[in-house]
């Protein structure tokens, strides 16, 4: 089993260590350092990469990785796993999705260790991180005022990327189009099959996406041999069978004002169903949104002021029976989130 270097640093097999990679220094001569984390057993296997935090913004993967690490029971029997907590750490400092350059990091991959900022990080991140794994499992969530029911985005195309993210354990998988510029583009050209998890609002901890996406990830692991876990007797009730959306599309306002919402995160919306109406401050109805399509509301807008053209429902769209996959959003739920005091805060 070869070392393994990254920022300089030396991981032999069966080391544990905590890295403060150097990237680009702010304009007040102060270092910028990007955290990572690396588990090493003293076994062959797969190299994993687990990141958080591409945009600054979306925090709900920086509690899922730090979970993660302080959990005990996590050992290795085989392979690398490398977390990524905060790739972004510049966005993450201002609470912003974007770098301080006013580019989107997930827009400027493979990027230039002589170019933009963005690039430059992105650039390192790729040729540090990425470059030495087998699989990656990038962390986001909503944007600003948006929530996104918990699912996976990947080529589901590709046999083992579609196995990984059936085993990862949500309801809805969303077989998406790679982006250009994007790390999952980036990831699967160096040959990285990468999984999105999508889950949450930014700068929002929501307890739902993070058990979820802690479970999921030990589920990817389990099923590549990276870790142990104990077995289960078998239940239906603890089963969430996963459901392909081959498109999806957002509802948008077609008038400004103010929103009263008839769907939530997760609802089973029939075509022609109403999903929110828009009215003036004084009460007077402007426009009610109706579905066009019958599917999942798979992303929702929160704040309830809109301007016309605002992104409000994603609605994901199935061939199978709609009924089936609310039964196993509510499963995934009543799973992760059995009481109120039941908590897996450290």
């Amino acid at each position: 089993m070869d070392e393994l270097i990254i920022g300089g640093h030396t991981i032999a097999p069966g080391k544990t260590l905590q890295i403060e990679m150097p990237v680009v220094r702010l304009y007040t001569d102060t270092d910028i350092s990007m955290p990572i984390h690396v588990i090493r057993s003293k076994r062959e296997g797969p190299t994993m990469f687990v990141s958080a935090a591409v945009h600054g913004d979306e925090i709900n993967g920086i509690e899922i990785i730090r979970r993660l690490i302080k959990q005990k029971s996590l050992r290795l029997s085989c392979g690398t796993l490398i977390f990524v907590p905060m790739v972004n750490v510049y966005g993450v400092l201002n609470q912003s999705r974007y770098m301080p350059d006013r580019r989107d990091l997930n827009r400027c991959f493979p990027g230039s260790s002589k170019g933009s900022l963005a690039g430059i990080v992105a650039n390192r991140f790729l040729s540090e991180i990425v470059k030495h794994c087998n699989y990656g499992i990038d962390l986001h969530t909503g944007a600003v005022h948006r929530s996104n029911l918990p699912q996976i985005r990947a080529n589901l195309k590709d046999q083992e990327t579609r196995e990984l993210a059936e085993i990862f354990g949500v309801p809805v998988l969303l077989n998406s189009n790679l982006r250009d510029g994007s790390l999952r583009e980036a990831a699967v050209e160096s040959g990285t099959r990468i999984l999105l998890y999508e889950a949450g609002e930014a700068l929002r901890f929501d307890e739902l996406s993070i058990r979820a996406g802690v479970r999921g990830i030990q589920n990817v692991l389990a099923h590549l041999g990276m870790i142990h876990r104990k077995k289960r007797k078998a239940s239906k009730r603890l089963r969430v069978t996963p459901f392909i959306a081959n498109t999806s599309a957002w509802m948008r306002a077609s008038a400004s004002g103010i929103v009263n919402s008839r769907a939530n995160l997760g609802d089973n919306v029939q075509k022609g169903d109403i999903l929110a109406r828009i009215g003036s401050p004084f009460g007077e109805l402007f426009e009610t949104i109706r579905a066009s399509r019958s599917g999942i509301i798979i992303g929702k807008q929160n704040i309830p002021l809109v301007q016309e053209g605002d992104a409000m429902f994603h609605i994901a769209y199935f061939s199978e029976e709609d009924e089936e996959i609310v039964e196993n959003i509510e499963l995934m739920q009543d799973n992760l989130l059995p009481n109120q005091e039941d908590s897996a805060t450290a």
